[in-house]
């Protein structure tokens, strides 16, 4: 196929990552406000978009496991413009929904689509373009997930107070269809990445439902109690189908996914630490403070109270792209987790939040977040050959999707039922999620200690060139292992 008449050009590919993403990530968070006008329209329960919104994140997760397997069989770019085109379709059946039914079929496809576009569009935006680019891709992601996620509650508050949705939906197509037009004026036909390997069946139906018991249990926390069947038997079921994918692809000889290589490497499985904790503390800290402040503000006003968390998001990215060849980045995420631990503590404070702790504490957490999740996302990356990213990219938004998306409605669950009252629920719910930032840093810098890995400056030439990893990562727990074998060989020696 003939290459698009922008192929090749930088600020074309960029525009069409950032459309791409923006749309389901900004959605997700902006929906909240404007779910009981949208519920009241299409004569459906809060409980059913209680679903809606859990199948669309289950089928952002699985999309992720699922764009590695048509990289790798399928031509890449022509996939690409598949997924783009089911977006738009996705946002146009949500924004033209007449029935629950057509609102959820948009809603998944939009969570799909969206995690197939991360994998299939940004490691080739990362790697094709050279060091100087490499900078601004680490800053467009960083704002396409964390800054989008952040500006989401203000949209959704804007649109709230206009007693409308629609508008905005509409809105999310017509963002979806400018990336299906600079999908197409940037095309440049790619083969796929490795016909010969492995079906990797298995790994997608696992992931598949995995993500989808494990969502939909979480999902029926609104309106059931916590020990049942279709909640937490659900959500175990779910959980434990993803430990069973993980298992699967660590023991197999030809896997789909790089586990084995990451989870038997020291700064790679610190980094999914990292995301994994800062994604699920997160969620304490922004979703839970709002309910306690619904009823006390306008949906705008409450947006605008938590909009300081979009400025922590534009400083980290920019800051992301400032350290990412420099021995700092690997500092960065523990940077974050220390913001982000602050952040909750300071809605902590007093509860429900007064104006000026939820201004401090959202642009804490904002900072914290985009500290944590993306450099820990790029160090794990940089820890394997660039031949491996798309699949590094894959598992770690995987295990994030689950950590971040999941937890929310089971904590907003024992906010509201522990303690009698909401408030008290969601104060021990903010010391869990502080817990949480300060162990995973803990955890985090322990691993680095017992692998014995030392923060190391990025040869990213190499690694842009595919020639190896951008820096050595030791095997996990090495500086045990050489500890013990030196200890045995000096009791061997002094044995007569």
């Amino acid at each position: 196929m003939r290459p698009g008449p922008l192929a090749g050009r930088y600020p074309a590919a960029a525009a069409m990552v950032m459309f791409a993403l923006i749309p389901y990530l900004a959605l997700s968070a902006a929906i909240g406000p404007v779910t009981p006008i949208i519920a009241h329209q299409l004569h459906a329960s809060l409980q059913t978009m209680s679903v809606a919104s859990g199948m669309g994140n289950a089928a952002y997760a699985m999309g992720t496991v699922l764009a590695v397997w048509f990289a790798q069989h399928l031509p890449q770019r022509r996939m690409m413009l598949v997924y783009v085109s089911l977006l738009v379709v996705g946002s146009v059946l949500a924004a033209a929904a007449q029935d629950p039914a057509m609102f959820i079929a948009g809603h998944v496809l939009q969570g799909m689509c969206t995690s197939l576009l991360l994998i299939a569009a940004v490691p080739p935006l990362a790697l094709g373009f050279g060091l100087e680019r490499l900078r601004e891709t680490a800053v467009i992601m960083s704002m396409c997930i964390f800054g989008a996620v952040a500006l989401g509650p203000t949209v959704g508050g804007l649109q709230a107070s206009a007693h409308g949705w629609r508008p905005l939906f509409w809105i999310i197509a017509g963002i979806s269809s400018a990336a299906l037009v600079l999908s197409v004026l940037t095309f440049e036909d790619a083969p796929p990445a490795d016909p010969s390997a492995p079906r990797g069946v298995t790994a997608i139906a696992l992931a598949g439902a995995g993500a989808a018991a494990a969502f939909y249990g979480a999902s029926q926390l609104l309106t059931h109690k916590f020990l049942q069947v279709r909640t937490f038997g659900l959500l175990i079921i779910g959980l434990a189908l993803i430990v069973i994918l993980i298992v699967n692809q660590y023991r197999a000889k030809r896997p789909l996914l790089t586990i084995r290589s990451m989870l038997s490497s020291t700064i790679p499985i610190a980094g999914i630490v990292l995301a994994l904790f800062a994604a699920a503390a997160s969620v304490s800290a922004t979703a839970l403070t709002a309910n306690l402040l619904t009823g006390r503000y306008s949906p705008v006003h409450l947006g605008l109270l938590y909009l300081p968390e979009l400025a922590g998001a534009v400083l980290t990215a920019v800051a992301l792209g400032v350290v990412i060849d420099k021995r700092a980045m690997q500092y960065l995420p523990l940077v974050g987790m220390a913001f982000l631990a602050t952040g909750i503590a300071v809605f902590r404070i007093q509860l429900p939040p007064t104006t000026a702790t939820t201004l401090i504490g959202s642009a804490l957490t904002g900072v914290g977040l985009g500290a944590t999740v993306a450099p820990a996302l790029f160090a794990a990356g940089f820890s394997l050959p660039s031949a491996n990213l798309q699949r590094v990219f894959a598992i770690v938004e995987l295990l994030r999707a689950v950590a971040a998306f999941m937890i929310a409605p089971v904590f907003a669950h024992f906010a509201a039922t522990v303690g009698g009252k909401p408030g008290t629920g969601t104060g021990i719910a903010l010391w869990v999620g502080l817990g949480m930032a300060v162990g995973g840093a803990g955890i985090a810098i322990l691993l680095y200690l017992l692998g014995g890995a030392r923060p190391q400056t990025p040869r990213l030439e190499r690694f842009l060139a595919g020639q190896a990893a951008a820096w050595y990562s030791p095997p996990l727990l090495a500086a045990v292992r050489e500890r013990a074998d030196r200890t045995s060989l000096a009791e061997d020696a002094t044995r007569p």
